[in-house]
């Protein structure tokens, strides 16, 4: 079932009973299947949070994507299912074997085994002027990623951000936190939504973006 409100390539699909969101690939983590199509969890992803949840990702299908937190390849397979190039950074090294099985499969896919709190060590490998920044990395000073990594995008890029008030502070209040990620974010972005994750993840607000 079409939805304009999703890339080509993402579709809402009957599975095992229930209509949800799809990519057409093999299966990574042991998610439903049914012609081809593998059903993509919300509640296994922030990005396909925001997508269920309706925000404007401005993703079309086929963009050039530098994927930050990859882990071990959830989320980042459902996207190079339907985007073009897409670099995968995750720092831990246990995570990087289950994400080069899961690009085993996909020729868009490629896992970098590297920190996303320094681009400058996978520079030479990223292509300029990426399309779309997607990241998901629980570690302090989400939006300083962000904002060191801007350099990658292009100037019409979009950042899809999720960010986890508990990787911050444990103690502070959520709101707090936010509020403050968001002041970081405005040094190299301006910000065009953000919406609370809470109803698949909790203490989490999505955040979509474009460089400034």
């Amino acid at each position: 079932m079409s939805d304009p409100a999703l890339p080509n390539g993402v579709e809402r699909r009957e599975i095992d009973g229930e209509t949800r969101l799809a990519t057409r690939g093999e299966p990574v983590y042991g998610e439903p299947t049914e012609d081809g199509w593998r059903a993509w969890d919300p509640r296994r992803s922030k990005l396909g949070g925001m997508l269920e949840l309706g925000f404007d990702t401005g993703l079309t299908g086929g963009e050039s994507v530098l994927y930050l937190g990859a882990a071990s390849g959830t989320t980042v397979s459902h996207v190079a299912d339907f985007a073009g190039p897409t670099y995968a950074v995750e720092f831990a090294p246990r995570p990087v074997r289950d994400l080069l099985d899961a690009a085993a499969s996909r020729d868009r896919l490629f896992p970098l085994l590297k920190d996303a709190r320094k681009p400058s060590t996978y520079a030479h490998v990223v292509e300029a002027d990426v399309d779309v920044l997607v990241q998901d990395v629980a570690t302090r000073g989400q939006a300083t990623v962000a904002v060191r990594n801007a350099r990658f995008l292009a100037d019409d890029g979009q950042l899809l951000l999720a960010i986890k008030a508990r990787s911050e502070d444990v103690t502070a209040e959520p709101d707090e936190v936010f509020d403050d990620a968001l002041n970081r974010l405005g040094d190299a972005y301006e910000v065009l939504e953000t919406r609370r994750l809470d109803r698949f993840h909790e203490d989490h607000l999505g955040v979509v973006a474009t460089p400034k």
